[in-house]
């Protein structure tokens, strides 16, 4: 397993506390239904550098912290990107190993 330096640390844990009220407001849309997929070409995707299939098979969106779906739904929530869901197989920059 790779260890993250203090920099990769605290990237991530910014990440994590900047959008972790998204996920309040990406529940309450999620049940009422399906949200827009996360396209690679947006701004935000792009900055995340953003891939609908991730080029790190032992990386993938589905078992990253920040997603919230089922791995086998294809698609889900993700807090990164509110009201968008991301690819199940995808990946970016801000990805973090879910605990566990």
């Amino acid at each position: 397993m790779k260890k993250l330096n203090r920099r990769q640390f605290l990237g991530s844990s910014a990440a994590i506390v900047a959008f972790a009220p998204s996920l309040l407001v990406s529940g309450r849309t999620i049940a009422g239904g399906h949200l827009p997929k996360v396209d690679p070409n947006d701004p935000q995707a792009k900055a995340l550098s953003y891939v609908h299939e991730s080029p790190k098979p032992e990386n993938l969106c589905s078992n990253c912290q920040l997603y919230s779906g089922k791995a086998e739904a294809g698609w889900g929530p993700c807090a990164i990107f509110p009201q968008k869901e991301v690819a199940a197989d995808g990946w970016c920059s801000a990805w973090v190993k879910k605990a566990g």
